[in-house]
């Protein structure tokens, strides 16, 4: 399982439902069960910032990162990203192989 990182950012209408995010966020996290059950998420936060929440979660390819994110602008986020996330002991391992 790869590690990604989801940013997302709520559209206008969406971010003024603030009483109203409890209940949106589980239709959220029911679809991408639903839709991606292979997904398992790690972390979810709130952000204030240009973004809205961040979600840390592991799937098993690109394209199940892809369908997480194109549930969240489904559900009315106006801007979702899901960038891989290497460890970062990894990432060294690799920079030492250049």
């Amino acid at each position: 399982m790869q590690t990604f990182v989801l940013m997302t950012k709520l559209g206008p209408d969406m971010s003024r439902q603030v009483k109203d995010q409890a209940r949106l966020g589980r239709l959220w996290l029911e679809q991408v069960k639903e839709k991606c059950p292979e997904v398992n998420f790690l972390a979810h936060y709130a952000l204030l910032g240009p973004y809205d929440f961040l979600d840390i979660y592991e799937a098993p390819d690109e394209e199940t990162a892809a369908k997480v994110s194109l549930i969240s602008l489904q559900s009315g986020a106006f801007l979702a990203e899901s960038w891989v996330a290497i460890p970062y002991k990894r990432f060294i391992e690799l920079a030492e192989e250049i």
